[in-house]
């Protein structure tokens, strides 16, 4: 008798607006732009400044790359739905949005790893650095992080297309993600459950105890340290990077691994918020607020603009 009643879904409408909001416009515009600039920001001074020409910043390019296709993959359509009377997404616009948002996080889940082992590698076994983080293994290792994100995403998409809808298909949220279309599907959710539930683990759990292990390690390598301008160099280093894995992952943790009973549509948008769209703005300015080498190459490329700028340097 369900079966009877699920229908071919062309388009979702997306419940998380309210209508016509023009200040959410304004606000995801906002950050859009300033996520946009950051991370661009980060990938010009990472490819122009010689001094950042080393594995943590190739891998910082990643993330800042990543970064804007997060932020890509769903403000623009946020955008074109806020000052809209009715939020909808065609279906294979869905799909597609889903892909690629999953895509991202699990490949940013696996690069923040790969950053902490980095980390690791050049402060716990400084002599071995060069080795173990050659040019080859980085971009083995950065193509590997994308790879798999891409996989992960190819499982929850198919999975996610196999599910039927009944009646109106209506999302609890402002953009697609796997969450508020299991909620809204009328059909068998429970592989789509499992393979969210392995995701949680091997994807996102795995990773993190890899940073925690990596950092145990450096925390004690620093420990053991003589000097104390030693030690704030080393932790200077990874500061940045903790603060990035801390948000993104508890973030994460939260719009994945929700209670039973689900989160009120309000709670559902702003965690979604917090995690697909704040955390890609935030982490360049953490970075270029908590990195010294950072720091200076901004300072370096803002003087070089301004000398360009100033009228005496033609003279």
């Amino acid at each position: 008798m369900a079966g009877e009643n699920q229908t071919h879904v062309m388009e979702f409408m997306l419940q998380g607006f309210s209508r016509g909001q023009p200040f959410l416009f304004v606000l995801f515009l906002a950050i859009y732009l300033v996520t946009l600039l950051g991370n661009s920001a980060i990938l010009a001074l990472v490819s122009l400044d010689p001094h950042l020409h080393s594995p943590m910043y190739f891998f910082l390019s990643h993330l800042s790359c990543l970064d804007i296709c997060y932020s890509s993959v769903t403000v623009p359509k946020i955008l074109a739905n806020a000052l809209h009377p009715q939020a909808t997404i065609s279906y294979r616009g869905c799909l597609a949005q889903m892909f690629f948002l999953m895509g991202c996080a699990g490949a940013e889940c696996a690069l923040l790893a790969v950053m902490a082992y980095d980390r690791y590698a050049a402060i716990c076994q400084p002599l071995h650095y060069a080795h173990a983080m050659s040019r080859g293994v980085c971009v083995a290792a950065a193509a590997g992080c994308w790879l798999w994100g891409m996989l992960d995403s190819t499982v929850h998409t198919f999975l996610a297309s196999r599910l039927s809808f009944c009646g109106a298909a209506r999302l609890q949220h402002i953009f697609c993600d796997v969450p508020p279309l299991l909620t809204a599907a009328c059909s068998n959710t429970h592989p789509s459950e499992v393979a969210l539930h392995a995701a949680s683990v091997f994807v996102g759990l795995s990773p993190f105890l890899l940073v925690v292990v990596s950092y145990l390690h450096i925390l004690a390598t620093i420990l053991r340290m003589p000097l104390a301008t030693g030690q704030r160099k080393a932790f200077s280093t990874c500061s940045a990077h903790l603060l990035v894995v801390t948000l993104y992952f508890v973030t994460a943790n939260v719009n994945y691994n929700r209670p039973s009973s689900g989160y009120s549509p309000a709670a559902d948008t702003l965690v979604s918020t917090l995690y697909c769209i704040v955390t890609p703005m935030l982490n360049p300015l953490i970075y270029s607020l908590r990195n010294q080498e950072v720091r200076g190459a901004l300072r370096k490329a803002v003087r070089g603009w301004g000398t360009l700028r100033s009228p005496g340097s033609n003279a």
